[in-house]
């Protein structure tokens, strides 16, 4: 088995064995996984003597299932999320809990993208919004593009906005929606929809060279709006500003319940249906959903898949000020025979 991993701030492929299926897992043959530029960029960079394995969304075929799984079977065609049993590699064991299958009208390659649509899911459910209700998403990378993409087909009204001209038309492009690259036109927009009373939500998807924007959200939001923070952004918020609106402040934590908890990741324990609606597996399961009903649209976010001994050329392409793809997959149909 082939994956890829960085070592002292270096990316390079590795070899290690197959897995041997397991209870309560299934082993896939994974036929495509979906680059996180930004956060395989800091594991990379911080990267040490151990090597750290990259990737955490992926899709493939199941070619084992373990003992207590009762709804996948072998030649099933599965999307899967969640490091460290999900990544860039050839083969994964995954918890049953973190799999969902992709029906054939879904195309395998937007499939790979389920892990960062779960996580633009969650993020969007921290809102707690209705439809009707106004939202503006700062930062059109992946998460800001899929959050605007879901929250206008929820009914919610959406002002999406990037500094980057080409990242906001790329929005508008894919989902028609009305965008911004000016903050004072933002603004003005905002004043007339919600009749100067600010946004219901303000969800911040930049990166952490923006944190000046956390602060600037408030003035956008309504009295006792939320901020939710999405991206990798440090948060400075004015005490102030925060007082005079009594602001809510949110933070997403990754694809929803069950993240970094070992009963549901690790030992593949589930949560009840009644009490926790929205697992992170099962906002998987909605994000591969949204795709079969073509509510949203991954498509344009990348370029030819190819595989994986070209990852330099393809994070290095997808670290360039305003790259033209927000994503990359990476392909293994033809590794390991």
């Amino acid at each position: 088995m082939r994956y890829l991993g960085a070592q002292n701030g270096a990316v390079n492929i590795y070899e290690s064995d197959d897995y041997v299926i397991k209870k309560d897992y299934v082993r896939v043959r994974v036929l495509y996984s979906a680059v996180s530029p930004g956060t395989e960029g800091t594991m990379t960079k911080t990267s040490d003597d151990d090597i750290v394995r990259l990737g955490y969304s992926a899709s493939g075929i199941v070619d084992a299932v373990g003992e207590g799984v009762e709804n996948f079977q072998i030649g099933d065609r599965v999307a899967v999320y969640g490091a460290p049993y999900v990544g860039h590699r050839s083969q994964l064991l995954v918890p049953k809990t973190l799999a969902v299958k992709v029906p054939d009208k879904v195309s395998m390659t937007d499939a790979s993208l389920a892990g960062l649509g779960a996580i633009a899911i969650h993020g969007l459910r921290q809102g707690e919004l209705q439809f009707g209700e106004i939202c503006v998403v700062v930062g059109l990378g992946i998460y800001g593009q899929l959050i605007a993409q879901i929250a206008h087909n929820a009914g919610m009204v959406v002002l999406a906005l990037n500094r980057s001209a080409s990242r906001a038309e790329l929005l508008h492009d894919v989902s028609g929606l009305k965008t911004y690259s000016d903050e004072v036109e933002l603004e003005k927009d905002l004043a007339v929809l919600s009749q100067g009373r600010g946004a219901d939500a303000v969800f911040l998807c930049a990166g952490s060279g923006a944190s000046y924007l956390t602060d600037k959200s408030l003035d956008w939001l309504k009295d006792r709006g939320k901020s939710v923070i999405v991206g990798d952004i440090q948060p400075h918020y004015s005490r102030e500003k925060m007082f005079v609106k009594e602001i809510e402040i949110r933070i997403s934590r990754a694809g929803g319940p069950g993240r970094y908890n070992t009963s549901y990741e690790r030992d593949a324990i589930d949560y009840p249906y009644g009490y926790v609606r929205w697992t992170e597996g099962r906002n998987v399961g909605e994000f591969i959903r949204l795709l079969e009903t073509e509510r949203i649209h991954v498509n344009n976010y990348f370029d030819t898949p190819s595989k994986l001994e070209t990852y330099q050329d393809v994070y290095t392409a997808l670290s360039e000020k305003g790259a033209a793809y927000l994503t990359h997959c990476f392909t293994y149909e033809d590794i390991d025979g």
